[in-house]
């Protein structure tokens, strides 16, 4: 009986240090976050020439869209080039694209990759550019996003994160993803600029000197290749700006089955890194400081939110019954105890809702949220099913083109 409740007692105590970890980070980050004020820059030294890329995989439903609105900037017209990198569209939506002011650029692949897309594009285009904005084929560019990603390269940054934020609000899990969105913004984000610390990149909507985006996406070759590009440049001292204020709408998915290949990739991805880069990453704390590279590391084996409150709520409940409904002698089985479980979990409740902008509390939102539970159960669906998604690409279709759907 003592050696059982010895081991009880480990693992419960693990799982508490894991679980106080992470709600810890995402409290202090979020708390952070209410202090973030958008710096600004009237006049700059130097218009700086933009790749705006978009790679795209069997796209055809939006990318025509997509790449009309992204010629629309309010930015010199011989300062940027939308340059679309085409993996296995068809005739037609190709025949469409050459009508518009921008550049095709066809590529082939055995196995498509986001990575390979966008080296092949960079091999072709050639070096004429001074930073690469990368979007997805379903995003949408407020007109002055280029003139405010150029302002934040002219204060000394050269690699920078702009607004992504929900294209479409039109279903329960397109809510609840945009509120996903939002609270990574503010803790990953917001949170991470006011104390001093990189933006995490997302992906799209970001823009990177294009020497050191093209340098470094050779050494490239994942499905998780925003993540791996922002270790990379982060162990070599570049900080990631964010820039608020710079807005790029994102279809948000609407179907379940998007949502678990969506969350399944970018679990894998994280897991993977954080194995790869945890010792170097400690190591280049200890030896050089790069409390960044670290904090970038540590972010990675962060369990999703969804999935931190629900674990937590389900445990406070648990420790609740055990503390209230039995004997005394049962609950030495049962450490910490009722009240250090309820604290996490009241303390991840906070930081989710500093996270949360005004705009989404509202009706909508409420009734989005009684969805919470499947989006759990969709959650620990894609933990199973975590095995061999970094190796292949996993497409989420796009059905939203140019139109901004917020009912």
């Amino acid at each position: 009986m003592n050696t059982l409740k010895t081991i009880l007692t480990i693992l419960e105590y693990i799982l508490f240090a894991y679980l106080f970890f992470a709600t810890l980070y995402i409290f202090v980050y979020s708390v952070a976050g209410l202090f973030y004020r958008q710096k600004q820059k009237e006049k700059v030294s130097r218009i700086r020439k933009f790749a705006v890329l978009i790679p795209g995989y069997k796209e055809d439903a939006v990318i025509v869209d997509v790449a009309r609105q992204a010629t629309l900037q309010d930015y010199p017209k011989d300062k940027f080039e939308v340059i679309v990198i085409a993996d296995t569209f068809k005739k037609e939506t190709l025949d469409a694209l050459r009508q518009l002011p921008i550049r095709v650029v066809e590529v082939v692949f055995e196995v498509s990759k986001k990575s390979k897309a966008l080296n092949k594009c960079m091999e072709i285009i050639g070096d004429d550019y001074d930073i690469a904005f990368v979007l997805d084929a379903d995003n949408i560019m407020e007109k002055d996003v280029l003139k405010k990603i150029n302002a934040a390269f002219d204060r000394g940054f050269d690699a920078v994160q702009g607004h992504r934020t929900a294209k479409n609000l039109n279903a329960d899990f397109a809510i609840l993803d945009a509120l996903s969105e939002e609270i990574n913004n503010h803790i990953f984000r917001k949170g991470h600029r006011v104390l001093g610390i990189s933006s995490a990149l997302i992906g799209s909507g970001m823009g990177l000197d294009y020497a050191l985006f093209k340098s470094t996406m050779a050494t490239v070759d994942s499905v998780g290749e925003d993540k791996e590009v922002e270790l990379k440049i982060i162990k070599n001292n570049h900080t990631i700006e964010y820039v608020h204020d710079a807005i790029i709408y994102d279809e948000k998915t609407q179907e379940s089955n998007n949502f678990v290949n969506q969350r399944r990739r970018w679990i894998a991805a994280q897991l993977d890194y954080f194995r790869s880069h945890f010792l170097d990453g400690f190591i280049a704390l200890i030896t050089k400081g790069n409390f960044d590279y670290f904090d970038k590391v540590l972010q990675m084996v962060q369990p999703p939110r969804i999935l931190l409150s629900g674990i937590l709520f389900l445990l406070s409940a648990f420790y609740g019954i055990i503390y209230f409904f039995t004997p005394i002698s049962v609950h030495e089985f049962f450490v910490p105890g009722f009240y250090w479980w309820l604290g996490l979990f009241v303390a991840t409740a906070l930081a989710l809702l500093f996270a949360i902008p005004r705009k989404f509390y509202n009706k909508r939102t409420l009734t989005a949220l009684l969805s919470l539970p499947k989006g759990f159960v969709l959650m620990f669906i894609s933990l199973l099913k975590v095995k061999g998604a970094t190796e292949k690409f996993l497409h989420t279709e796009h059905s939203h083109p140019g139109e901004i759907k917020h009912n």
